[in-house]
């Protein structure tokens, strides 16, 4: 099958600058690819690239096998949420939704999309006295008008409140059950890890880390911290046990195996204190890009 959005050797320059420097990547119908990266890593760069708004310096990008740049019939099934939305202040909620669906060449359920983002309560209010996170909404609403088949949400939940939040990843997970493909960039590692299929992980323009959530994860050791007292001997483990005063961080490749091994030891000897287990996270893997980055 043909990738939605496919991007081969991709370079972006500013100047003498160079943002992105040759990266390869694709997003496969159906699934919710997210881009992350430190500040200044070249996500939005990319993103302005895919959506056809920038010109690659060098590469190739081609969405539903098109380019982005060239063929403008691709704007009608996109649907595109920047980080600001430039709304004018003095329209009303239902003002602004209904201007977006008259600039769409598709049919637009623009009540229904009001409804769906929670602010039918906000519809007669203007946009300069909605909150913060209530602008993030109304963003996503003009980006789902017209039910587009391709999604762009660049950091779609700053600014929300974790209700909201939650609200946005239930929308989000019911557009992937129907099909729509996403490409999703944020901060929020854990908005990551609750939504993306795959992703990739960017630094200094380059892709660091890259691959399905769940392989990323599991090359990464998982981790079991614990207090005990210092002059203890820990039983042999497959992982490397470090201490900071009395407490405890083991990094390990069997998580299941030296956890077991580690309560059957400490049953009847001792109390570990503060026991804790889980497999790697986003925000470690995160940290050692930047970490490895910087040695």
């Amino acid at each position: 099958m043909t990738p939605v959005i496919e991007a081969r050797g991709l370079r972006c320059r500013y100047g003498e600058f160079e943002a992105v420097r040759g990266i390869d990547f694709e997003v496969r119908q159906g699934e919710l690819f997210a881009l992350l990266g430190t500040n200044g890593a070249g996500k939005t760069t990319v993103l302005e690239t895919v959506e056809g708004h920038r010109a690659a310096a060098e590469g190739q990008v081609r969405v539903f096998g098109a380019d982005p740049l060239r063929d403008r019939s691709i704007r009608r099934r996109t649907g595109i949420m920047l980080q600001d939305g430039g709304f004018a202040g003095d329209l009303t909620v239902a003002e602004t939704a209904r201007l977006g669906g008259d600039l769409r060449s598709t049919p637009s359920d623009v009540d229904g999309t009001i409804e769906a983002l929670g602010l039918v309560a906000r519809r007669n209010v203007r946009v300069k006295h909605l909150s913060g996170g209530e602008r993030r909404r109304l963003d996503l609403a003009l980006a789902l008008l017209g039910e587009p088949e391709l999604l762009f949400l660049d950091e779609p939940t700053v600014g929300m409140d974790p209700e909201s939040r939650r609200t946005t990843w239930d929308l989000v997970r019911g557009l992937l059950a129907k099909g729509t493909t996403v490409l999703l960039t944020t901060h929020y590692l854990e908005e990551a890890e609750r939504l993306a299929h795959r992703l990739a992980i960017m630094h200094e323009g380059r892709i660091e880390v890259a691959g399905r959530l769940v392989d990323v994860l599991a090359e990464h050791h998982a981790r079991i911290t614990f207090s005990a007292p210092q002059d203890v001997a820990l039983p042999p483990l497959v992982g490397t046990a470090t201490w900071a005063g009395n407490r405890v961080d083991v990094r390990t490749p069997e998580l299941q195996r030296d956890l077991h091994t580690l309560l059957n030891w400490a049953d009847g000897r001792l109390d570990l204190t503060g026991l804790r287990a889980h497999p790697a996270s986003l925000e470690e893997i995160f940290q050692s890009v930047r970490q490895e980055a910087k040695a």
